[in-house]
């Protein structure tokens, strides 16, 4: 079977999740900004992608103490994920090492 789909794929998965660790980095930081208005401007390009998916983990994880913490939560997940596959040790990493 063909494999050289692999390093594109660790290429652009990397991109994609370190996109959105920044996005969602940059989210945390507008938390702490409440007067940004994230419905115009530049802020709209980081507010409609994360819009979703915080709304739904605000549900299951209520703000503590006042503090939106479902952003952190994400930029945990998402690194997790991105270790994961395309890391160092990753396992797109490791099948093309082993393709070698």
């Amino acid at each position: 079977m063909n494999y050289n789909f692999l390093p594109i794929l660790d290429l652009l998965l990397g991109i994609i999740l370190s996109f959105l660790t920044l996005v969602f980095l940059v989210r945390l930081i507008m938390t702490w900004y409440p007067k940004i208005d994230g419905k115009s401007g530049f802020w709209i390009i980081i507010t409609f992608p994360t819009n979703q998916i915080l709304n739904i983990t605000k549900k299951i994880i209520p703000p503590i103490g006042g503090v939106d913490v479902s952003p952190v939560i994400w930029i945990g997940i998402i690194s997790f994920i991105r270790e994961l596959l395309v890391g160092q040790q990753g396992l797109i990493k490791l099948a093309i090492q082993r393709l070698h």
